[in-house]
């Protein structure tokens, strides 16, 4: 078995943390690997590639890639790029969502060998196969705090999925309302997920923000979802390449209005008109 060393440009929530992973450049008593994978998940962070490909060459034979360079995954290893606990099940979408990119890097739907993990990150698991799904329902039920992080699609909800759901010791239910046409699907996304005992607290959602819309109108679908029973969660639409600028009008409020929704303590408070 070869040796690897993976570095990325910085430390997230998601990075894993054993001794063969590095955040930036080589430590002071660095060993000596058969490859290192220098990984970018933000395209943002590719200006810090060439620096760090260099660095790292004399630790062993450097490959760079990751998402910012439209790596389309393959079979999923848990605990290589991604920390303990997270796990994928499949990559792709069958979507084309025009500010996605997914569909474009990952292709379709491909389901991969499930490994055991409580934090789900695929992109569209509900777009699965039933026989896929319940292959990932029996491994969870194994599981403790289980969180769907890549999100539900709220269309693909159904009685049947809320049912396997609540048998399950769930943490967190993401969904995603991208635009205010996905609002009628969230909505009765939700209904049948508080039907089963969910509540705000393990509803979550992702809601994009500043694309060829202005503030005001993507301010209204945040308190919407809140008002449907979810907690909103902003997600900015940003250009690839520059993680400070936002569209449109973001850029000149975005301090404040992307602190405001990726608060739960003050979301609560404005929706409380506190």
């Amino acid at each position: 078995m070869i040796k690897i060393g993976r570095v990325f440009p910085c430390r997230t929530s998601m990075s894993p943390l054993d001794k063969d992973v590095y955040f930036g450049l080589p430590e002071l008593f660095t060993p000596k690997y058969d490859e290192i994978h220098l990984s970018v998940v933000f395209t943002w962070d590719k200006y810090k590639v060439e620096k760090l490909s260099y660095e790292w060459e004399r630790f062993g034979k450097v490959r760079v890639g990751g998402v910012a360079y439209d790596d389309p995954g393959k079979e999923f290893i848990p605990g290589l790029y991604l920390k303990r606990g997270i796990v994928i099940t499949s990559r792709g979408c069958p979507n084309n969502c025009s500010f996605c990119l997914v569909p474009n890097r990952e292709g379709k739907i491909r389901e991969l060998e499930i490994k055991e993990g409580n934090i789900l990150q695929d992109n569209n698991i509900l777009a699965c196969s039933k026989n896929h799904l319940e292959k990932v329902f029996d491994m969870l039920k194994k599981q403790k705090e289980i969180s769907f992080k890549g999100g539900l699609e709220s269309s693909r909800v159904t009685t049947y999925i809320a049912d396997r759901l609540s048998s399950l010791k769930i943490k967190e239910l993401w969904l995603a309302c991208d635009t205010d046409n996905s609002l009628k699907s969230l909505k009765r996304a939700l209904e049948i997920f508080r039907s089963r005992g969910f509540n705000r607290n393990k509803l979550r959602c992702y809601v994009l923000a500043g694309h060829n819309e202005p503030i005001t109108k993507s301010e209204e679908r945040l308190k919407t979802v809140f008002e449907y029973g979810a907690l909103p969660f902003i997600q900015v639409f940003q250009e690839a390449n520059n993680k400070k600028r936002y569209a449109g009008e973001l850029s000149r409020n975005d301090n404040y209005f992307v602190r405001n929704w990726s608060r739960p303590a003050i979301i609560k408070s404005i929706m409380s008109g506190g």
